[in-house]
């Protein structure tokens, strides 16, 4: 299922003889026009020997960047400056004056041959792709000529990204291996940058897959001879650097390294998506972009190739050779690890080897720890779009009835072996749509929904992730839609349980088109209920008002527990496990509690504050704090507290 990814051969670079002879030859030039001769003849027509080297940097700046031999010329002459000790003084004297000692523009019209005025506009190509700079002096010819930076660690054979790139660009690595199914989307970039219009065409990377795009593309740059370097456009969107100046520096990198450029958008925010835009028609070369978002390409066309995430039976190979003989160990319990966790093969990778190492270091059971490193790997994608809620509650912390506890615990299996019936018993082959688990959690404020949802969540040992509704619903037309996109497909991927709290308020029932306001929130609901029958983890709707909720939702929702007001029995089993071990308590009438008509949330209140008050007065909890405590609770839900409820508690 592995296969090691081809890498062709470096292309080399040139030895530096050309370049000694090419500052040999300007040095020449400089000497004789201090001497008033004309250069010999042999420095002279070296000019052509300095670019006979097809495979020399001095040729293949030239070549990249099509410069005149004046051109070329001047560059080296700049070149000089840094690499000959002795081309100041031959400036200051050419220039008679000492404090003139470096190249100007003045001066290679007198000393170079072919010189032509052009080579110093700003469309030019010294300029326009910052070959070299222009330091301003009082007029343009006197003014002192610099070459950059990475043009002359390029001359001299060593070529790195500009200093002004390096904090924006993050070289992408291209991976030792690569999954099959990645194949045939690697032969199709290959294919793409092989046609003659390559450089006028955008890869648009689509798909589930998330930093596998990354390592696709950069596997694929390689084996055509380009290193990829990525670009995030929230950073540059961020920092208020000029994108004019990261194309400008950007296309002259890319022509001196044979470099490639992925753009990738954290968002779909129109801020990055404008400044990607307008990236886009400056910059040349070979360029990716990955990320939602619309762009305008104006003159390039754009190319799309969808790089999902592998399908679980290849999931299961990849984590096998990261595990190497340690996969033996987990029987079916990999399995299991793939149904709940979509990972990209690297993170597969990374996360075995890791916890591989670990389990050799220190011990430790290997499941556990690949469940738990999963778990983390996961959190990045939906941590923007959700409130992650701390799960610590296990089924002795809530009270229901007995059919309720049923189905939660049915609810829990059906999770748990979602693998082993839809994909090794064949039902998913049958039909595609309702593979999710969906779960309706119905009934009063304080009956303990929420809390049950923990409950899952510690017992299934996934994280649980709040939906803020107030972040979801959206007054513009479309925005709801995206925003539940992004969120369903981040969890995907990360085997999280959803939790739409108060879930009436964006489940309601569709109502007859009046408006167009009531035709875009029919298209909310509509698209919310496709969304539910393709989304394969365990979502949780809470709500207050069960009839509030559309038809359409109830018949698509598999499990529907109550979660009835409490009567006196539940109430007593719920005074009964409330106070923690750890807390002291003295002479607590339980029979008597459970008489006080409140449900399991406003008990905790009670309880809790009730802890408060004794720990202030130094004592264990007692009947008398329990009654302070429910008659501000009841204060509070502006509910009369009745003598029948409290009588002969104190």
């Amino acid at each position: 299922m592995i296969e090691q990814a081809q890498i062709p051969a470096a292309a080399g670079v040139g030895e530096p003889s050309a370049l000694i002879a090419a500052l040999a030859r300007v040095s020449s030039l400089l000497e004789a026009a201090i001497s008033g001769t004309v250069a010999a003849e042999a420095d002279v027509s070296n000019a052509t020997a300095t670019t006979a080297d097809s495979n020399s940097p001095v040729a293949q700046l030239a070549g990249r960047f099509g410069l005149s031999q004046f051109e070329l010329d001047l560059a080296l002459l700049c070149v000089a400056m840094e690499l000959d000790p002795a081309v100041p003084g031959l400036c200051a004297a050419v220039h008679q004056d000492e404090r003139r000692s470096y190249p100007t523009f003045q001066l290679a019209l007198n000393v170079l041959p072919d010189a032509h005025w052009s080579a110093l506009l700003p469309t030019g190509p010294l300029r326009r792709w910052k070959l070299i700079e222009v330091v301003p002096a009082e007029t343009l010819t006197s003014s002192r000529l610099k070459i950059e930076e990475s043009v002359l660690h390029f001359l001299k054979g060593a070529p790195g990204l500009d200093a002004r790139l390096v904090g924006l660009l993050d070289c992408i690595e291209a991976p030792a291996a690569l999954p099959a199914s990645y194949r045939e989307n690697a032969e199709k970039l290959l294919a793409i940058w092989s046609n003659d219009e390559a450089c006028d065409v955008v890869v648009r990377l689509d798909g589930t897959a998330g930093t596998s795009k990354r390592a696709l593309a950069a596997a694929a740059c390689q084996a055509a001879g380009l290193r990829l370097y990525g670009l995030r456009m929230g950073q540059v969107a961020g920092d208020g650097t000029p994108f004019e100046h990261v194309a400008q520096l950007w296309d002259r990198e890319a022509a001196l390294g044979n470099l490639a450029l992925l753009l990738e958008l954290d968002g779909s925010a129109p801020l990055e998506c404008k400044l990607a835009s307008a990236l886009l028609e400056r910059l040349g070369g070979v360029v990716l972009v990955s990320g939602d978002g619309a762009l305008d390409l104006f003159r390039r066309r754009a190319v799309r190739v969808v790089i999902n995430r592998p399908g679980k039976d290849e999931q299961q190979a990849i984590w096998r050779h990261a595990l190497g003989e340690y996969s033996s160990t987990l029987n079916g319990e990999l399995d299991y690890l793939v149904s709940q966790f979509t990972l990209d093969p690297d993170s597969i990778l990374t996360t075995g080897q890791q916890v591989v190492d670990s389990v050799r270091r220190h011990g430790g059971d290997l499941f556990s720890l690949l469940w738990e490193s999963c778990r983390a790997d996961s959190r990045s994608s939906l941590e923007s779009r959700a409130q992650r809620t701390a799960t610590c509650s296990s089924w002795d912390n809530i009270v229901l009835p007995d059919h309720s506890m049923s189905l939660l615990r049915a609810l829990a299996a059906q999770v748990r072996r979602h693998r082993t019936v839809y994909e090794q018993w064949g039902f998913a082959a049958n039909c595609t749509r309702g593979l999710g688990t969906t779960a309706l959690f119905s009934g009063p404020s304080g009956t303990g929904k929420t809390l049950a949802a923990e409950v899952l969540a510690n017992e299934l040992r996934l994280d649980l992730y709040r939906i803020d509704l107030s972040q979801v619903i959206s007054k513009y037309v479309g925005e709801t839609e995206k925003n539940l996109r992004g969120i369903f497909d981040a969890a995907e991927n990360s085997g999280a349980i959803l939790l739409f709290d108060e879930a009436d308020a964006l489940f309601g029932k569709r109502s007859e088109v009046k408006d167009s306001h009531d035709r875009y929130a029919n298209i909310e609901v509509s698209y919310l209920l496709q969304r539910m029958e393709a989304y394969r983890g365990l979502a949780i709707l809470t709500t207050n008002l069960r009839n509030a909720l559309d038809t359409a939702f109830l018949r698509r929702i598999r499990f529907i527990v109550p979660f009835p007001f409490p009567d006196p029995p539940l109430r007593r089993k719920i005074w009964e496990g409330i106070f923690p071990k750890q807390t002291p308590t003295a002479n607590l009438d339980h029979q008597k509690l459970a008489k006080l008509n409140l449900p399991g949330g406003n008990i905790r209140n009670i309880a809790l504050n009730a802890a408060f008050l004794a720990a202030d007065a130094g004592q264990p909890v007692r009947m008398e704090h329990l009654l302070i405590a429910a008659k501000r609770e009841c204060s509070k839900l502006e509910k009369p507290l009745s003598e029948a409820e409290t009588g002969g508690w104190v």
